[in-house]
């Protein structure tokens, strides 16, 4: 028998002994390998070792097909069709390749065939996802049909409507969706999901990024199906109540909502239905601004650990409550029953929470986990979490680029790996269950603590340096208190038996916000981190994955790649000039940190450049530093050796000759029809066409980057207007000047 099967790899066999001919081939190019020197082998090495390791790489395939739907999220332009032919071709050339050529080119194939098919499906699912995107500012009637209610960074409730409706325009320009902000319904009807609503309100297309290579809330709204934003300040009219049947899932969240804060008053009861359902409406800003800066915001987010804690609770009471009954247990399997119904459990969970990022990433691995258990094979391993990585990428590309993918991929694949070279230690059958008890608690929040702080510091700019002490002193209350008792409180409401349970969630819930507040309130609770190079976090993600992945020692070698992520991320350079999309607000690094031109106005970029840079400031701070000085429509200020001015309005139209005369660079945040000729002025027609601007000091010359790029969720007839040419070619020709005046 040993004869007959030539092993070739991990896991992999070659039917037909050691003189079978592809095996013969595989010690070809070992015995090639081992003589030879220089190039030939620095290639064909490490070729063979990738081969070797085959069944330990899963995890590595699925950041090469990640790595691929980033690369074609960092693309400039659209890709075209032939383009996309191109790809199909390299994946089918690369599949081909994977199987058929020589013993160490494979792996070759197949990290081309991983990373072309990433690239092709962040293109299908951006092309099958597309709708119109507003193109102009509208006023007047809005009607829709409420699918989602939440709250908004001033605590004002948002809507979100399907099914819409706007006077006086062509069907075929209507967004599939917009969000309303309601700031004045103090009168009107509250709205519940499924109604069909009617209001008064402006709505705009989202925003672009901030900045060049900032936040692009636009594509994020492009990804979910978000055609238009905007507010009211009327009333809300009720058109049509909810048909049977249409959105119940909405309703039962607002039905269970209602139900944890009518038993549990003020901010605990907010929390409590927020962390169970997702429904955030009820929760003020100060909470949230306590929560996030106490690292505990992931519970709010109803991260994967809210879901996992509600399946494991079902998936022991099930199993614990069969062994009860001798007689019943004899007669099935306790363990496979109830990972049958856990499932459906955590489906309807994904359904009742909102289907986040996280939370969907956490369903396919706990999916993964109890097919594993059905099938009598081992749940928890690193395989599984990267299928369900590979699952939620295929089925959602965009989700690479989401804080919530990333920080749960990260601390779930370091809480697997952690626990694994653990194991052996904590089997050893030396400690008592308490004291296992609280290493778990301890080692949980040291190792997702970690795993997440890159990804964490990198997308909101702040660590919070408490976070550790405040996870491990709540992570009991969410798990044994919180989620056991929604679900008991879920089940014994019919029975009016409910009160209990939702008694203990709520004095749970007001320990997580005590320690929330009184951990936000140290001294130095928020460390405040600039924006990472755009290379920081890809090496860092690879070398992470590539110390858990690889088998052997040269595992060791992720080290070095994540220690080069750390080397690399204050290499980012942030600029000394910004200039907002609409040309209101700009934005001036001096000594005390960035100035900015106004105190009101224009808060989102204000609030994304200033965390960028790693400042806590306010902009009402910000905008007293020394860097502006002038009257409220001509701010004048100093950018490398040049003189500066933003003027605004009709006074700073009638400004403008002489504006051009005495100046060395014009901001206007309005459109000059006719400037003065070689005007060095930046407009509205120029920021149309470029988007938001950061200007560099490059040696003797100024460097401009723009935010706009022509990708299929970029606003932008405009920026192929004659207007924006020539403003373009304008800039041109005043940055490729020396930087002194």
């Amino acid at each position: 028998m040993a004869d007959s099967i030539a092993a070739t790899g991990a896991g992999e066999a070659v039917p037909g002994g050691a003189d079978h001919p592809a095996a013969l081939s595989r010690q070809l190019w070992r015995h090639l390998a081992r003589f030879c020197r220089g190039p030939i082998r620095a290639l064909i090495g490490p070729l063979i070792a990738l081969e070797d390791a085959r069944g330990h790489l899963l995890p590595l395939a699925v950041i090469l097909f990640g790595s691929g739907i980033g690369l074609w999220f960092a693309l400039e332009t659209e890709p075209g069709a032939l383009v996309y032919g191109a790809l199909v071709a390299l994946a089918v050339l690369a599949a081909v390749a994977a199987q058929l050529a020589p013993f160490p080119f494979r792996s070759i194939g197949g990290a081309v065939l991983a990373l072309s098919l990433g690239l092709l499906a962040a293109g299908l699912r951006a092309h099958m996802i597309a709708a119109p995107m507003l193109d102009f500012g509208y006023y007047g009637p809005v009607e829709g049909r409420v699918v989602e209610i939440d709250t908004s960074a001033s605590d004002a409730v948002r809507i979100t409507l399907d099914q819409v409706v706007l006077e006086r325009t062509d069907p075929a320009r209507v967004p599939h969706r917009v969000r309303v902000a309601l700031h004045g319904n103090d009168y009107g009807h509250s709205p519940a999901a499924g109604e069909t609503v009617i209001l008064t309100g402006h709505l705009s297309a989202p925003q672009d990024a901030a900045e060049p290579g900032g936040f692009d809330f636009r594509r994020m709204a492009f990804f979910q199906g978000l055609g238009a934003v905007g507010y009211s300040q009327t009333p809300v009219l009720l058109l049509e109540p909810p048909r049977d049947g249409e959105e119940w899932i909405g309703r039962l969240r607002a039905w269970f909502s209602s139900g944890i804060r009518a038993h549990i008053p003020g901010e605990a009861g907010a929390f409590a239905a927020g962390a169970m359902t997702g429904d955030r409406s009820g929760i003020s800003q100060k909470t949230v601004e306590d929560l996030r800066d106490s690292s505990l915001a992931h519970i709010l987010a109803i991260s994967g650990m809210n879901l996992v804690c509600l399946t494991a609770f079902v998936f022991a009471l099930l199993r614990g409550g069969i062994a009860c009954f001798p007689w019943l247990a004899l007669r099935v399997n306790a363990k496979k029953l109830a990972a049958l119904v856990s499932i459906f459990v955590a489906w309807f969970y994904l359904q009742l929470s909102g289907a986040n990022v996280a939370t969907e990433r956490a369903f396919v691995m706990t999916l993964v986990m109890l097919l594993a258990i059905l099938m009598n094979r081992r749940a928890m391993t690193i395989r599984s979490a990267a299928i369900a990585g590979a699952v939620l990428l295929a089925l959602k590309p965009e989700s690479l680029l989401a804080p919530g993918f990333q920080m749960s991929m990260a601390a779930t694949i370091s809480l697997i790996a952690g626990f694994q070279a653990m194991d052996r230690w904590l089997q050893r059958g030396r400690l008592a269950r308490w004291q296992l008890v609280l290493i778990t608690v301890v080692m949980s929040s040291v190792i997702g603590g970690f795993a997440t702080a890159p990804y964490a510091a990198a997308h909101f700019n702040r660590f919070a340096d408490y976070g550790l002490m405040a996870n491990i002193l709540t992570a009991p209350a969410m798990g044994i208190a919180i989620m056991p008792m929604g679900v008991l409180a879920f089940l014994l409401a019919p029975v009016g038996l409910e009160a209990l349970p939702l008694w203990v969630m709520g004095k749970a819930s007001e320990w997580i916000l005590w320690v929330a507040a009184w951990v936000a309130g140290l001294d130095g609770s928020v460390t405040a981190i600039p924006a990472p190079h755009w290379l920081a976090l890809p090496v860092i993600s690879w070398g992470g994955l590539w110390l858990i992945a690889w088998p052997g020692r040269a595992r060791l070698a992720g080290v070095g790649l994540i220690a080069l992520g750390i080397m690399l991320w204050p290499l980012a350079d942030r600029p000394e000039l910004l200039i907002s999309a609409d040309g209101r607000l700009v934005g001036v690094m001096g000594p005390e940190g960035r100035a900015l031109s106004t105190a009101t106005g224009g808060g989102f970029s204000a609030s994304n450049w200033l965390e960028s840079d790693g400042d806590l400031a306010s902009q009402k701070t910000a905008a007293l530093r020394p860097g502006f000085t002038g009257t409220r429509d001509a701010k004048t200020f100093e950018f490398s050796g040049r003189k500066g001015v933003a003027i605004s309005g009709k006074a700073g139209l009638s400004q403008l000759a002489a504006a051009c005369a005495g100046f060395d660079l014009v901001i206007l945040n309005a459109r000059a029809e006719h400037p003065p000729p070689n005007c060095p002025l930046i407009d509205q027609h120029l920021l149309s066409r470029t988007g938001a601007i950061a200007l560099r000091r490059q040696g003797a010359q100024i460097e401009a980057t723009f935010s706009a790029r022509d990708r299929i969720w970029s606003s932008g007839s405009e920026k192929t207007s004659s207007h924006g040419v020539e403003a373009m070619d304008r800039l041109d020709r005043l940055f490729r000047q020396g930087a002194s005046p």
